[in-house]
């Protein structure tokens, strides 16, 4: 198997099963102090590879051979038999308060640790792009709203960016419901302006996968690195084929090599291909012949890869990367408000695709969040604490939906009791939950029809 595929489904598996057992807790833990009683909580699903039964509660806790999420059972009539000196501790007998409580748990648990993953990745330091502009594309809307390479942009819409990453994202999130967006930037002069983006008839989708180019016209500044091999991965083509640490590639397949993009170019368009490479090393020519590996990107393209990486120029990472950190009461208050406002982006886009204003193809089903998964923890700890967050708000959004058989349905029920009076008779609540049931396989279907015509184009 592709070290990358193993690795995305490493990150995909503890990912899904720390964010489905901590929504799990909540709902334990609440039922637990509500004085409900839970019979088991399972981190895992399947056959059990360890349980112990507590003596004093008498819950079950249970590791699992699957490890894709967790759940909670307790005590209900609705279930079983229960005998009458529990009664009173039964799920289904309690006020309707403890049970919007318990069943609230578990979302507001999600959101909770999306807190603490975003506290911690500000603590940590999130490393990017300083938002630069190399350049606005002709004929573009950034040109137009009067871009300029060397332009380092500083807020959007008068909230602070740091990063290319937190502008793009601030640009899109805006163009939800503006079509005018004031971006404020220090030029090349270190003068302060106001670049007012007119976005016409640029629609959300024309900004979002990976589009965001192609939509606005925008590029950042990056690095303008020397072919020179800086690394080499153990058992790749580079090593294999002779490529050393410090070598200057000046020459491939005939072609010469101006810098390390043309370097890539050259690797990535060769997959299984043998040419010809001519590197400098410690001031001689050398001749080799590589073969770079084959692999596939997320649409099915193949590309060629080496394992090789850049020597970085000293003083480059000043220059163009920036380290957003922050101390623990302000990295604790930044977390709230990123939490606030992934919710809050992830909500708006569920009623744009519902009024068909965007697109459905922005759902994500298991392959594409694994991708996700991977290639986050590839770029280091801060970057997975991130999409923890990001998915941890997505299931605790996900669960509040009205839907059947998640949590949202339940307090849906319980609406319903509130306002008649009596419990939502069994009866109406089978019809529902097959409703339920047919409305989730639609959207996991989809989800996943998505991830399939994206790999397969």
């Amino acid at each position: 198997m592709d070290m990358d595929i193993l690795y995305s489904i490493i990150a995909f598996v503890v990912a899904l099963g720390v964010l489905v057992t901590v929504h799990e807790f909540g709902h334990f833990w609440v039922a637990r102090r509500l004085g409900v009683k839970v019979l088991t909580f399972s981190v895992g699903f399947g056959r059990a590879l360890w349980s112990h039964r507590s003596r004093e509660g008498g819950t079950e806790y249970v590791i699992a051979m699957i490890p894709l999420g967790g759940y909670v059972k307790m005590l209900d009539e609705s279930e079983g038999n229960v005998a009458t000196h529990e009664r009173h501790r039964a799920f289904n007998r309690q006020p309707l308060s403890t049970r919007v409580a318990v069943v609230v748990a578990g979302p507001a648990f999600n959101f909770l640790f999306a807190i603490l993953a975003y506290w911690c990745m500000y603590m940590i330091g999130v490393d990017g792009l300083r938002p630069i502009v190399a350049q606005a594309a002709p004929g573009s809307v950034a040109e137009r709203a009067g871009f300029q390479p060397g332009d380092e942009m500083e807020s959007v819409q008068g909230g602070k960016v740091a990063t290319w990453q937190s502008a793009v994202q601030a640009i899109i999130t805006a163009s939800l419901d503006e079509k005018e967006i004031g971006v404020e930037v220090v030029d090349a002069s270190h003068r302060r302006q106001e670049r007012v983006i007119d976005l016409g008839t640029i629609a959300v989708d024309d900004l979002t996968g990976g589009r965001f180019f192609e939509g606005l016209g925008l590029a950042p500044a990056r690095p303008a690195l020397p072919a020179v091999i800086g690394r080499v991965e153990p058992g790749r083509p580079a090593q294999r084929d002779g490529l050393r640490p410090g070598d200057r590639v000046v020459q491939a397949d005939g072609e010469a090599v101006a810098g390390w993009s043309d370097w890539v170019r050259v690797v990535r368009e060769r997959p299984g291909e043998t040419f010809v490479v001519v590197v400098e090393r410690d001031g001689a020519s050398l001749d080799l012949r590589l073969t770079p590996d084959v692999e596939q990107d997320a649409d099915g393209a193949r590309f060629g890869r080496i394992g090789a990486g850049v020597r970085e120029p000293e003083g480059l990472i000043d220059r163009l990367y920036v380290t957003e950190r922050y101390d623990p009461w302000s990295a604790l208050v930044k977390g709230i408000v990123k939490t606030g406002e992934i919710s809050a982006l992830t909500l708006r886009m569920m009623w744009k695709m519902l009024l068909l204003e965007v697109s459905i193809e922005n759902l994500s089903g298991p392959i594409g969040i694994a991708e996700y998964a991977g290639a986050s923890a590839r770029f280091g700890l801060s970057r997975f604490l991130e999409f923890l967050g990001i998915v941890s708000v997505s299931l605790g959004i996900l669960n509040l939906l009205p839907i059947p058989l998640l949590d949202g349905g339940h307090l849906l029920y319980y609406a319903v009791e509130f306002f008649r009076g009596r419990p939502v008779s069994e009866a109406s609540r089978f019809v529902a939950q097959r409703l339920g049931i047919a409305l989730l396989v639609g959207l996991m279907g989809l989800a996943l029809y998505n991830d399939l015509a994206r790999l397969l184009g």
